[in-house]
Formats: C-alpha cells, sequence, structure tokens
C-alpha cells in the first residue's frame, strides 16, 4: 500500500499540468531502460551468487569424500594388523624380543654417550675459553652450538627414560659413577653453567649484531644468524611435540620419531627479537636524556635510529634468513618504541611547551626519513603520535594562553586589591612625573615574553590563537578599569557616603589615565607607544590572512585606550562635583543664589585641583580635563533648573545674575587653549535665559530656535525650565509641546544638551 502511494506521489509531482500528458510515452521509455538495467544487473549478481553457492557445495562434497577415504584407509591398516598377529602364533614373543633388544641398543648408545660426556663437555668449555678471547668474531660459536645441541639431547633423552622408568625416582642418575669419580647429576649440573655460558656469548653478540654489521664482521652475523634459525626450528619441532602430546597423548607416545629431540622450548629467537627491543630502548633512553636537557637536540640526539635501520637495509638484509625479514622486523621494533616514548612525553603533565613543540615539529622530518628508507608512512602503525599533532598544537598553543591569563588575571586580583585599598605605594612616577600604576610596564613584559615563546613554534596557528588571547585580555584589563572606576563613583554618589580616600581614588584615576596614554602615546621614533611595539611584534608572525584582523584588533584596542583614559577623567570630573559642590549646586537659582557667587567658589576649586594634577596629568588628558570640568559644571548648571527652591520671577535681575555667572566662568577657563570651543558651549546659556524671558505667546518660538540649534534638548528639561517660571500656565507647556510635534530636525553629533536631564 505504501508503494502505491509513494508512486501516486511521484506521478503527481511528473505530471501537474495537462500537457504534462504528451510526457508519458517519453516517460514510459526512460522507466524501461531504467528497468531492463536493473533486471540486468538482478541477473548478474544472482549469477556470481549461484557460481560460489555451487563452488562451495562441491569442495564440501570433496571434503566429505577425502575424510571417508580417510577414514577406509584406516580400517584396512586396523584389519592388517589384527590379521598380522593372528597369522603369527608366537608374535608376542617376538615383539619382547625385539623390545628387548631396541632396549639394549638404546642402553650401549647411552652408555657410549654417558662415558663420553665429560670429554665433550670439557672440549666445549676449551673453545668458549677461546671465543672469550675473540669476542668479535667466535669462530667457534657453530661448532659450540653443535656440540651443545648433542649434550643436551642426551640429558634430555636420560632423564626421559628415568621418567618412564617403573622408578620414577632419580636415584640411578644421581648414583651413577663415571671414571673421574664424578656422577652424571654433577655433569649435567656443569652443562647448565656451560649453556649458560654459550647463551652468554649469543646475548653479547645479539646485543653488538649492529656494530658487528657496521665493522663488515659478516661471518659472525651469519654464524648468529644460523644458529638462531636451527634453534628456531628445533622449537617449533618441540612446539608441535607439545601440541600433539596434549591432544593425542597415546598416538605420541607410539612414534620414537616424535618423541626425540628436544622437548623444552629455548627461545632463541624469541631472545634475539627481546635484544634488539633492548638496544632500541636502550639508545631512546639516552636520546631522552639529551632531549629532555635541550629540546632543540632532538634531531642529533635520534641521529643512531635512522643509522641503524640503514644498516640492517643495506648490510643485514642478505645475511640473515629471507623468511624473518630482518628489515621489517627492525622497523616495526624501532617504530612502536618510537611511538610509545614520545606518547610517554606527551602525556606526562610535566612536560614543557618547548619540548611538545619540539616533536611536533620533528613528525614530518621523521616519516620523510623513514620514506628515504623506503617505509612509507601507510606502512608504519600506528600513527607515530596516533594522530595527535592537531591536538598538541592546540596543547602547546592553549599552554602559552593559559600563562597569559593567569598572570593576567593574578595582575588584575592584585591592582583590583590595591585599587579598592587606595594603597598609594602600588602607584609610581615616570621619567616626566606623571602618575603611573607599577604593573603596566611588567604587563607589557610578559606579553613579549610570550609571544617570544609563540614565535619559537614557527606554526602560524599557535602564534594567532595567542595573539587573540593576548587582545582578549588586553581589553578584558580595559573593562575591568572601567568597571573599578565606576562602581568607585556610585559610591560617593551618596550623600551619607565617607570622604576618606577621595584624594587617594582620584590619584589612582590619574594613574590609570595616564596608563592608557602611555599605551598609545608616541613618545620619540625611538621609543614607539607599547601599542606600537606590540603590532609591530605580532604582525610577522600572523598569516597575511590573519593582518587584516590585527589592524583591525589594534585599532579597537587604540580607541578602548582613549575611552578608557577619558572616562577616568570625566569620573575625576564628576568626583569633584559629587563630594565638593555637594552643598553649592543645589543653591542655584533659589533665592540664596542672587547673594552668592557660587560660579566663584567652583571655578577657584577648579584652579586649585589644576595646580595639585597638571604636573602628574599627561598634557594630552589635560585639555580633556578643563573640557571635563566645564561640560559638567554646565550640565549642573542647566540641570539646576530642577534644584527644589528654583524659581525665575520677572522682578528679580535672574538675567544678569547668569550673565554674571557665565563672565566669571570665561575668566577661569579662558586661559585654557581650548577656550573657544568651551565658549561655544556655553553658547547654551543664552537659549536657556530666551527660555526664562521670553513672553508667553513667544515661548513655543523660543523653543523651535532652541530645538534647531540642539536636536536633542529633551522636552522634560524644557518643561522644568517652564515651571522654573513665576508667570507658567499649563497652557504654556502645552503649545511649547504641539510646536514640538511640529518642529522636524536633523539628527547630527550629540550636543551639551544630550547630557542635561
Amino acid at each position: 500500500m505504501a508503494d502505491i502511494d509513494a508512486a501516486v506521489v511521484k506521478l503527481s509531482e511528473l505530471l501537474r499540468h495537462p500537457e504534462d500528458l504528451d510526457k508519458i510515452p517519453a516517460l514510459k521509455a526512460e522507466f524501461m531502460r531504467k528497468k531492463a538495467a536493473i533486471d540486468g544487473q538482478l541477473r548478474h549478481g544472482l549469477r556470481e551468487q549461484l557460481e560460489i553457492t555451487q563452488a562451495g557445495m562441491y569442495s564440501i562434497t570433496e571434503g566429505q569424500r577425502t575424510v571417508n577415504l580417510i577414514k577406509e584407509e584406516m580400517m584396512k591398516i586396523d584389519k592388517l594388523c589384527t590379521e598380522s598377529q593372528n597369522m603369527l602364533r608366537d608374535f608376542p614373543h617376538i615383539g619382547l624380543v625385539a623390545q628387548t633388544h631396541r632396549n639394549f641398543e638404546q642402553v650401549e648408545k647411552m652408555k657410549r654417550d654417558i662415558d663420553t660426556f665429560p670429554e665433550r663437555l670439557e672440549n666445549l668449555e676449551y673453545l668458549l675459553g677461546q671465543d672469550d678471547e675473540d669476542p668479535a668474531n667466535q669462530p667457534n660459536l657453530l661448532e659450540i652450538h653443535y656440540g651443545l645441541t648433542q649434550l643436551r639431547d642426551i640429558r634430555d633423552e636420560a632423564m626421559e627414560q628415568i621418567k618412564n622408568s617403573e622408578d620414577s625416582s632419580t636415584e640411578l642418575i644421581d648414583n651413577l659413577q663415571l671414571d673421574s669419580g664424578a656422577t652424571v647429576q654433577d655433569y649435567f649440573t656443569r652443562l647448565d653453567d656451560v649453556v649458560e655460558w654459550f647463551d652468554k656469548h649469543i646475548g653479547e653478540a645479539c646485543i653488538n649484531l649492529i656494530e658487528l654489521v657496521q665493522a663488515g664482521n659478516d661471518g659472525m652475523v651469519v654464524r648468529l644468524a644460523l644458529i638462531i634459525e636451527e634453534e628456531e626450528k628445533t622449537d617449533k619441532k618441540a612446539k608441535a611435540l607439545q601440541d600433539a602430546q596434549r591432544e593425542y597423548k597415546d598416538l605420541a607416545s607410539r612414534f620414537k620419531s616424535i618423541a626425540s629431540g628436544s622437548k623444552e622450548l629455548r627461545g632463541y629467537k624469541e631472545k634475539f627479537i627481546k635484544s634488539i627491543e633492548y638496544v632500541c630502548q636502550a639508545n631512546i633512553e639516552a636520546s631522552n636524556d639529551a632531549f629532555m636537557d635541550d629540546p632543540d637536540r632532538l634531531g642529533k640526539s635520534l641521529k643512531w635510529y635512522f643509522d641503524n635501520l640503514n644498516t640492517v637495509k643495506l648490510g643485514m638484509v642478505t645475511l640473515m634468513p629471507k623468511k624473518w625479514k630482518i628489515f621489517k622486523t627492525y622497523s616495526d621494533i624501532y617504530h612502536r618504541q618510537m611511538h610509545d616514548w614520545f606518547l610517554s612525553i606527551v602525556d606526562d603533565q610535566d612536560t614543557t611547551p618547548q619540548h611538545l613543540l619540539a616533536i611536533i615539529n620533528w613528525i614530518d622530518k621523521y616519516y620523510a626519513k623513514m620514506k628515504k628508507l623506503g617505509l612509507p608512512e601507510d606502512q608504519l602503525t600506528p600513527h607515530l603520535i596516533d594522530n595527535r599533532g592537531a591536538e598538541l598544537v592546540r596543547e602547546y598553543r592553549q599552554v602559552i594562553i593559559k600563562a597569559v591569563e593567569e598572570w593576567m588575571d593574578r595582575m588584575a586580583a592584585t591592582d583590583k586589591k590595591n585599587f579598592v585599598a587606595r594603597d598609594e605605594s602600588a602607584l609610581d612616577t615616570d621619567e616626566n612625573g606623571y602618575f603611573r600604576t607599577k604593573t603596566l610596564g611588567d604587563m607589557w613584559r610578559m606579553l613579549a615574553e610570550q609571544l617570544s615563546v609563540a614565535a619559537q613554534s614557527d606554526r602560524t596557528d599557535v602564534a594567532e590563537g595567542v595573539i587573540d588571547a593576548m587582545f582578549r585580555s588586553l581589553s578584558s584589563r580595559q573593562r575591568m578599569w572601567q568597571t573599578l572606576a565606576e562602581e568607585e563613583q556610585t559610591k560617593y554618589a551618596l550623600a551619607s557616603a565617607d570622604q576618606d580616600g577621595l584624594q587617594a581614588l582620584q590619584d589612582w584615576l590619574v594613574a590609570i589615565a595616564n596608563d592608557q596614554i602611555a599605551c598609545i602615546a608616541e613618545e620619540t621614533e625611538d621609543r614607539p607607544s607599547y601599542v606600537t611595539v606590540f603590532e609591530r611584534d605580532i604582525t610577522p608572525l600572523a598569516s597575511p590572512a590573519y593582518v587584516s584582523t590585527i589592524t583591525t584588533q589594534i585599532e579597537t584596542l587604540r580607541n578602548g585606550y582613549v575611552d578608557l583614559g577619558t572616562a577616568c577623567i570625566t569620573i575625576f570630573a564628576n568626583l569633584i562635583f559629587l563630594v565638593d559642590f555637594r552643598a553649592i549646586v543645589p543653591e542655584f537659582f533659589t533665592p540664596a543664589w542672587y547673594s552668592q557667587k557660587r560660579i566663584g567658589a567652583i571655578v577657584s576649586t577648579f584652579q586649585d585641583y589644576l595646580a595639585d594634577y597638571t604636573s602628574v596629568l599627561h598634557p594630552s588628558l589635560q585639555d580633556i580635563l578643563i573640557e571635563e570640568l566645564s561640560d559638567q559644571l554646565l550640565v549642573a548648571y542647566l540641570s539646576s533648573v530642577r534644584n527644589k527652591g528654583a524659581k525665575f520671577r520677572r522682578a528679580d535681575p535672574f538675567s544678569d545674575k547668569i550673565r554674571d555667572d557665565v563672565l566669571t566662568a570665561f575668566q577661569f577657563f579662558e586661559q585654557h587653549p581650548n577656550y573657544q570651543e568651551i565658549k561655544g558651549r556655553w553658547r547654551v546659556v543664552s537659549e536657556f535665559v530666551k527660555l526664562l524671558e521670553a513672553e508667553k505667546s513667544q515661548v513655543p518660538f523660543v523653543y523651535q530656535d532652541f530645538k534647531m540649534q540642539y536636536w536633542d534638548v529633551q522636552i522634560g528639561w524644557i518643561e522644568a525650565v517652564l515651571r522654573s517660571r513665576d508667570d507658567f500656565e499649563r497652557s504654556m507647556l502645552n503649545a511649547v509641546k504641539s510646536k514640538a510635534a511640529e518642529v522636524e530636525v536633523e539628527r547630527g553629533p550629540d550636543t551639551i544638551m544630550s547630557k542635561v536631564k
């Protein structure tokens, strides 16, 4: 049913319009072609599966037929054995005599072997002594191995016979005396010592195998290979015997050919492999010591690695059995141990970024060298660092980033503590006598040091990640100072706030503002700003695509320093009004205002502050401070229409008083370079006076002129001004509001009225 629905949906998509019916023959032909192709594929697949199935059934049938033939042959053999025993009446006696004869021969052979055992053993000891004097060649190695193999077989045979005898004790061996008076058991013990001596020779040769090949001592290498190969064959036979005895114990015991020879695994081939691993591990440990002392020596400390593999490839392959694939054996062992060593370093929490970097940068060189040896990367498994290159780059980058962030966090915690505590010992003065914090220079030195570490990686991805982290930390530090300064200002806004520590806070604000200017101010060509040096240092480390990001970030950083420096000066000026003028500003436009020269007192206080701080404030900030004092005085003055008791009576000389206040302020500000700009801002007072003096009917038009000049004047302030007139009427305010609905102004830059609420 679902298939039918799907077909209907498909047809509805294909045949949406009546003219689509003309497409039916073409669609039918296309579907028939596709169906024929699919049917062909199905027939081909079905034929292949049928052939595979038939081949499997044939193999099963043939296997069953072979099993049946084996069963028939075994039945014939069993029948022949039974019939032969019945044909010979004295068969049991014949078998007994034959067994007795075989036992006698074995005893004779054992007697001869036991009699010659001491002499042969002493001869082997003599040969081993000669080889001790020539360890590089050991000319008797093959002869010694052959003799030891025979003596081992004799011992094993003797022990096997004792084991299979009715008396399973070792008394026969223990008590059997040789002509010299020693027991066979003594010589068996001596044999173990000689075998150990021989194994020591073999072990030393295996350990020094690379040196033997490099010295051209091919004969010694071949003799060693022959011995290990022979022992490998013997171990395979012994392993097969053990398996046979375990699985088919009764059958194996019947055949002497199976039971003869070594019964134990001697493991010479395994020891040979272990010696390769041991030599590689010893060299890696030496390389590890050199690498830990100096990460830059990684390549030099691993020179032996490639020299050894090259020696094996060129000098050892022809001297060893082909089936050993000796070069692959060496390369697999070396690569695996190199992999384990590198991962142990990578996973060690105490590993330094320099060591991680050295490993990361060496990986490509490693695979390039291995490729020259005929070992491409896809044949070397596992990957040298488990394909963790990108992860290690991130870890290395994160180590540097973590150092930057931890350092900046510690500095921020210290600065915050000192700022809140008003610790003036944390402040300093520069060579010009300007207040500065003691941590600024340390911060930029730390960033330069971490940039140097990132540059050592010679990787743009590392450097760019670190640069991003530094931009984040610098921006975060700007926000921290802004937040701290604003929080401290808020405390002084309360009428009950403790005024102690105000001067120390203002000193800190000046120092912080000076710091921001020091970050961006270009003193001389030889002494560029901190940000300029920072930009110069980071640009060569980044990729061309990232340079535009650096430009944007630097510009944002510079603007942030300007904004923070200005904010500190603004808060400095705010504190003067919040504390020093807390009792003065509320008197403006009240009856007490007419008899007091409050503006004179304010500008006198300004003069005192400038006398105290001009010498410790950066010149570029002095102009900003003057402008802030002017703006805040102007804003406070205009906002005073909301003061309790503020009232402008027609009979009072308020216009003259306002003019006197403005002239008093101008007398102070005219001595400063930005006087004309300041004077231009204060022109708004004349518009304010017009609102106070205008006839009721003219107020809407005065407001219109005001609005055209100061587009951001707020209607709430206009209402407060009108309400402060002694002739205020509701109709006057309604007329202004109606005019406000009619006036259309073009928005522009903020004017001073944007700050007047």
